[in-house]
């Protein structure tokens, strides 16, 4: 399910109409990255809650105008809630707001982090979660360290 700012879940209709924008992006991006759909609407929700409490009246004015509400098309993935994202490995690379988290393959990263300590934590609960790996990478490009998530 691809959700949009007209066809949302129920359980997002009583949210204010940025936060409810964020929590979708959120979802859709989660769901790109592997999670059940069921999954991911307490988590953007939440998400999407703490991020409107701690962002400046700035950045959400911003987001308001000019955020996008990822969209996906259906005929570009393999499958609807995209399994193949599960066995793919999690890469903390710098970005140009800080340090990035994407999957191995990934058109774009799934959280971007100040600092690179947030985007490690948050790439291991990722890669555990999957029981894949995280490849951290320095400024330059290169290889700095793996950690690695086995399935039991």
């Amino acid at each position: 399910m691809v959700w949009t700012l007209e066809d949302y879940p129920a359980s997002m209709k009583n949210l204010p109409d940025v936060t409810r924008k964020k929590a979708i992006d959120i979802a859709n991006a989660m769901i790109d990255e592997g999670y059940k759909e069921g999954d991911t609407l307490p988590i953007a929700i939440s998400q999407a809650k703490e991020w409107h409490e701690n962002a400046s009246e700035e950045e959400i004015e911003h987001y308001r105008k000019y955020g996008k509400v990822t969209t996906r098309s259906s005929e570009s993935k393999k499958y609807e809630s995209n399994p193949e994202r599960m066995e793919e490995g999690e890469i903390v690379r710098p970005h140009e707001d800080g340090w990035a988290v994407e999957s191995e393959g990934a058109e774009r990263p799934s959280n971007v982090f100040d600092t690179k300590e947030e985007a490690i934590k948050r790439a291991k609960e990722i890669a555990e979660n999957k029981g894949t790996f995280v490849t951290v990478r320095k400024k330059d490009g290169s290889v700095q360290t793996k950690y690695t998530f086995d399935e039991d």
